[in-house]
């Protein structure tokens, strides 16, 4: 690895382990109880699943949508592809 790979390694691992100590730290000394902490920990993981599988639902009909319905341009040269594969011959 370069030295410049090596650095950059070293600052993303002092980040990620900023971020887990700074997490820690807060869970401690949040004004919640641990009961009450996972809870709401709980709820937002749940909520954030339906958001993304709403977002994927969206994503894959509008892809879908996209693929499905051709610009008038492309179906013109659909009738036109017999020609063309005429001339190339």
């Amino acid at each position: 690895m370069s030295e410049q790979g090596k650095h950059v390694a070293k600052a993303a691992a002092f980040i990620a382990g900023g971020a887990v100590i700074g997490a820690g730290l807060g869970l401690l000394f949040a004004p919640q109880t641990g009961v009450e902490t996972r809870r709401a920990v709980s709820r937002y993981a749940r909520k954030a699943q339906a958001q993304t599988n709403r977002w994927g639902r969206a994503v894959k009909s509008g892809v879908k949508v996209a693929f499905d319905e051709k610009p008038p341009a492309a179906k013109s040269c659909e009738k036109q592809s017999p020609q063309l594969t005429a001339v190339l011959n």
